[in-house]
């Protein structure tokens, strides 16, 4: 792999697993859905902004549009609306943990629902993400993490799963920067009638809400999926995938840092054991990818 790939795939990772963080300083202060919306408008406009004087030109057709609106609902809509409703009522760091899941549901949904070839290394990949999924959840639940949050985050990474599904029509036909502002538009628009029928916008902006809402509007909003376009452009969608095999260290990692949540020795172990399916699964798929 190429060293600005690598670079491009470590800042991916970082920028992303960050955004449960932030996230569950914002959700502690406003109302998620509402906030969400609003800060999908400002990223959107940002993209659009940015593409323009970049000079980019969209030539969409009605497949790529498709997919943007799909990509938009699912990844923004669905799976960071339910994430920021549920970490109202569990650790960031749970919520991380669910998330990174996602190059494990994309392998098994490609290998059941497309017949794609899976290798004994991928099938021992998925074995052991699973395993270590449960591990965590298991010790999260008995210690008495809140069901109905979690199976929020479950039917979030469900979704993402669907949305990276649909990256690559997504980004037929426009810009990146141009593409990346109109999906997060499309989650704001879903979500502005839903959070003005069940919420209420009171809210104290403190330095530390503000600044946590500037972060994730900015960076896990902006650039993390400007970076994730770039990257998947770069190598591919299954070797760039390979990158959330460190989502869930550094996930827990930057809650334990800044919120200080628990990180018990259960939870580490799940960890490795994920991080250490995910990079199976997605060397297996690599290899297979050459042999074709």
């Amino acid at each position: 792999m190429d060293p600005r790939a690598l670079l491009l795939g470590l800042l991916f990772a970082l920028a992303w697993s960050s955004a449960f963080t932030s996230a569950r300083i914002i959700v502690a202060e406003a109302p998620p859905l509402l906030s969400l919306s609003l800060r999908f408008a400002l990223s959107g406009a940002l993209g659009l902004a940015l593409g323009r004087l970049a000079g980019e030109r969209l030539t969409l057709d009605r497949r790529a549009w498709a997919a943007i609106v799909v990509f938009g609902l699912c990844q923004n809509a669905l799976y960071l609306g339910l994430n920021f409703v549920a970490m109202q009522r569990i650790e960031a760091s749970l919520a991380a943990i669910v998330a990174s899941t996602l190059p494990l549901l994309v392998a098994l949904v490609n290998w059941v629902a497309f017949s794609e070839r899976t290798r004994p290394l991928g099938v021992a990949g998925l074995a052991a993400g699973t395993a270590g999924v449960l591990l965590i959840m298991g010790t999260r639940l008995s210690g008495g993490a809140d069901v109905a949050a979690v199976a929020m985050c479950v039917a979030g990474v469900v979704a993402l799963t669907v949305a990276t599904l649909t990256v690559k029509g997504a980004t037929g036909g426009g810009g990146i920067l141009s593409v990346v502002g109109l999906q997060m538009l499309v989650g704001s628009l879903a979500l502005l009638p839903l959070g003005l029928a069940l919420e209420t916008w009171e809210v104290t902006w403190t330095p530390t809400l503000t600044a946590a809402f500037a972060y994730t509007t900015v960076v896990p909003g902006l650039l993390a999926t400007w970076i994730w376009f770039l990257l998947v452009r770069r190598i591919g969608a299954t070797p760039a995938a390979t990158f959330h095999f460190l989502n869930p260290f550094f996930g827990v990692v930057i809650a334990w840092a800044l919120l200080g949540e628990r990180l018990g020795p259960l939870d580490a172990v799940g960890v490795v054991v994920i991080a250490g399916g995910i990079l199976a699964v997605q060397v297996s798929r690599m290899r297979a990818a050459r042999a074709t």
